[in-house]
């Protein structure tokens, strides 16, 4: 994370001991939103400058404990057999040990949020100082639960009601001309001015950033993860026109991030067909799910993934802003309005 972390980051990692004996590990992460234009390719040209002058001096400064960069609990690991709400007194010393150094480096931080939680997780929190945090949830993560019973791809199209089997099928005709093939370190390198540019395609039509990826970034994470991090590339008539990044997390596939030409993807249904191919790598390597994470919702949903709510704690710096931070949670939060979809025979 430090070596490819934006240029709008700044990565601290944290031990928690109990005497001499490291019992837990945690990653933070500080933004600065003022590096990056966090609502300016959405909504109207008005809103956006409301948007981002508020942000500019109310919340352009935060403190992340977790990695905003995955969906999912990826903030601490905690040893077996040790309180996890000391655990978070713990981290909560560290948060404000953070603060008062970015202080003392002229960078008055806005919000501190610890992200990413179950709510089967969230009692913890109850538990410590950290109940007065403001809890909030976003949109849901979407997980893909691979049953036991799919041992190959053909299992899994045979488990689709005819609506998603067509689907499928229609998916697989219009890509047929495409070529997949996973890349190497030397080949993602080779290839970084054009996956940066099929990265930025993606990134700036989402509704919300908080930072961008620098060009070295997938290469970094190749040289570290080496067969754990896994970069497939799409192809026609040899040319890049699309790829998607995941990661080995033990029993999970955690999606990562990707990139299209976005005449191809319209034309060739590029992203769908992602999916698929995420869900067939899933099931040939034995994973027990696959961790969607929290964009394209309803088109995650017709494949199968199922949303999972997670919440979070943030707290504001300033007394009076703190209290008010459920409005500007609603007001900064843009709205995503899905419907879930049940894309198999035995869900009717």
């Amino acid at each position: 994370m430090e070596a490819a972390a934006p240029e709008n980051m700044v990565c601290h990692f944290i031990g928690v001991f109990h005497q001499k004996e490291l019992v837990a590990i945690a990653i933070s992460q500080y933004l600065d939103l003022n590096k990056t234009n966090t609502y300016g390719h959405r909504g109207k040209q008005n809103e956006s400058a409301i948007r981002n002058f508020l942000f500019k001096h109310c919340t352009s400064q935060v403190l992340v404990i977790g990695n905003t960069m995955l969906t999912g609990q990826h903030a601490i690991c905690v040893k077996e057999n040790i309180d996890k709400s000391e655990v978070l007194k713990s981290l909560k010393s560290a948060a404000e040990k953070l603060l008062n150094d970015f202080k003392k480096n002229g960078i008055n931080i806005h919000l501190t949020i610890f992200k990413d939680f179950g709510t089967h997780e969230s009692g913890d929190f109850s538990t410590t100082d950290l109940r007065n945090f403001y809890r909030f949830s976003v949109q849901p993560n979407m997980v893909f639960p691979i049953r036991k019973e799919w041992t190959s791809m053909q299992d899994y199209v045979a488990s689709l009601s005819k609506k998603y089997r067509s689907q499928f099928k229609r998916c697989c005709s219009k890509s047929s001309t495409i070529e997949k093939r996973e890349l190497q370190l030397e080949e993602i390198v080779n290839n970084e001015e054009r996956i940066h540019e099929l990265y930025l395609n993606v990134s700036h039509n989402a509704p919300f950033n908080t930072f961008y990826l620098t060009k070295n970034h997938f290469s970094e994470f190749k040289k570290k993860l080496i067969e754990n991090f896994i970069f497939i590339g799409y192809f026609i008539d040899e040319k890049l026109v699309g790829f998607i990044t995941l990661i080995n997390n033990n029993k999970a596939l955690d999606t990562y991030f990707l990139g299209y030409d976005n005449n191809i993807q319209k034309e060739k249904m590029l992203y769908l067909n992602m999916l698929y191919n995420m869900i067939e790598h899933a099931i040939g390597n034995g994973y027990e799910e696959i961790i969607f994470g929290r964009t394209a919702l309803e088109i995650k949903s017709s494949v199968g993934a199922q949303p999972t709510k997670m919440v979070g704690f943030m707290q504001h710096s300033n007394y009076f802003l703190n209290k008010v931070l459920p409005f500007f949670f609603a007001y900064f939060e843009p709205e995503v309005s899905w419907k879930e979809r049940s894309p198999f025979v035995d869900e009717g």
